[in-house]
């Protein structure tokens, strides 16, 4: 009995031992199996990309919206036409003509392309003068319209080219103002500048037309000067000249030569040209001559003949460091005996320039210029009368304060003429006697 029960409990022991080692385990009905495991952890996967996808884009969004507006940059004023302060250019307002023309030429020719973009300019001023002693033919007091002028260029590309037009005035002084309905008709015309420049290179330019002068340190209209109105020396100057012009540069050094008809005569026999050297930023040294090589016998008002054949050389130091500019300048010229004019005495005048201005506070600045010139010669020696009279001297004072805000400005200006000895009849006043005049004036109006 005792060995029977042995060997019972000696095979349930052998069974169980086998149902643990060769039957798998059946895990709890509860748990999940290694499939559903791995879905669970694919699920949860995906809904964290798809957050992290929604949290970019929600933060892509926030980032635009509280990105604050961007600021238009301006396009920074053109270099022409030249100013000498202290008022200073506009941006340009930029045009696309849409010309289709010149989209087909510049198939073919690509460097014309951009021709249809065009940048304007304008000036529109009035002026109002008050003087004693006016010369014969000029009024005490005048009210009158000194620049309505619009300006269109093309300022890159090879092939270039700069229109201004309009009506303008001239004051100058020691002589007759000449009015806005007067100027086109006496002077260059309702196109006094414009003309074609070929830029092949980014130092070497050739250009031709009616051409700003390449002599003295004023320009020619009022507002791109220190001054309302021109000075002495510039009653010698040729102002705006016809022909052709070639200009290059080298680092520091530019240089420009120009063959045109002069004081814009019927005659292209004068050659001028200008060697610039820029120190360094606030420092430049310009020497500029010009004169006729051949003769023009013509007499008209633009031109009067013995300005016409004469030679003139400058040398012009600027100093530019804002608030303060100050340009010292000397002038010689010089007419040749020549019978057929009425110079029967070489002739020449000497004199010397200092202009100058500083920027203040509120939009203000101040100006001023002093001049002193003289000629050669004497009464009854033949000499030509290029100032008050043969052997006569003169001397300016000029003073401009300026207001300018954004577009509009407003100039008031003082100056004063004193001739020492001066031809009878050759001055001021009615009878050209008065050895002196005094001139005020204010001009105002908008440049855009």
């Amino acid at each position: 009995m005792k060995n029977r029960i042995q060997k019972w409990l000696n095979l349930t022991l052998i069974a169980f031992l086998a149902v643990f080692i060769f039957v798998p385990a059946h895990a709890d009905s509860s748990t999940p199996t290694t499939a559903e495991q791995q879905q669970k952890i694919d699920e949860l996967t995906k809904q964290i990309a798809q957050m992290q996808q929604e949290e970019a884009t929600l933060k892509a969004k926030l980032k635009i919206a509280t990105a604050p507006t961007p600021v238009a940059t301006p396009i920074p004023p053109l270099s022409s036409p030249s100013m000498n302060g202290p008022l200073a250019s506009q941006s340009p307002i930029q045009l696309d003509t849409g010309l289709p023309f010149i989209s087909t030429i510049a198939k073919e020719i690509p460097f014309v392309s951009g021709l249809d973009q065009i940048d304007f300019n304008g000036v529109f001023s009035a002026i109002a003068i008050a003087q004693n002693n006016a010369v014969s033919g000029d009024k005490t007091t005048r009210v009158d319209m000194s620049n309505a002028q619009i300006i269109a260029q093309k300022p890159d590309g090879i092939v270039q080219f700069y229109l201004q037009g309009g009506a303008y005035s001239i004051p100058d002084l020691g002589a007759a103002y000449v009015t806005s309905g007067r100027a086109n008709s006496l002077l260059w015309g309702p196109l006094p500048v414009a003309y074609l420049k070929i830029a092949p290179t980014s130092n070497f330019s050739i250009e031709g037309g009616n051409l700003p002068t390449l002599i003295g340190a004023e320009y020619t209209f009022t507002f791109q000067n220190t001054n309302v109105e021109r000075g002495l020396l510039w009653n010698q100057e040729p102002a705006i000249s016809r022909g052709v012009q070639a200009n290059y540069t080298l680092g520091p050094l530019a240089g420009s030569l120009s063959w045109n008809n002069g004081f814009y005569g019927s005659e292209y026999t004068w050659l001028s040209g200008l060697l610039a050297w820029t120190i360094n930023p606030t420092n430049t040294l310009a020497l500029v001559g010009g004169g006729n090589l051949g003769f023009t016998k013509d007499n008209t008002f633009a031109a009067p003949n013995t300005l016409n054949n004469s030679d003139l050389v400058n040398l012009i130091y600027t100093y530019n460091n804002s608030p303060l500019m100050i340009q010292p300048y000397f002038q010689w010229t010089y007419v040749p005996h020549n019978s057929e004019i009425g110079v029967f005495q070489s002739t020449s005048t000497l004199g010397g320039a200092i202009v100058a201005s500083y920027a203040l506070p509120w939009n203000w600045s101040i100006g001023g210029r002093f001049e002193y010139i003289g000629q050669t010669g004497s009464t009854g020696s033949g000499a030509a009368n290029l100032l008050y009279g043969p052997g006569s001297q003169a001397m300016s004072f000029t003073i401009t304060p300026t207001y300018q805000y954004k577009k509009f400005f407003a100039r008031p200006e003082v100056s004063f003429v004193q001739t020492v000895d001066n031809t009878g009849g050759d001055t001021f006043g009615a009878q050209g006697r008065n050895p002196n005049q005094i001139r005020g004036l204010i001009e105002t109006g908008f440049l855009f």
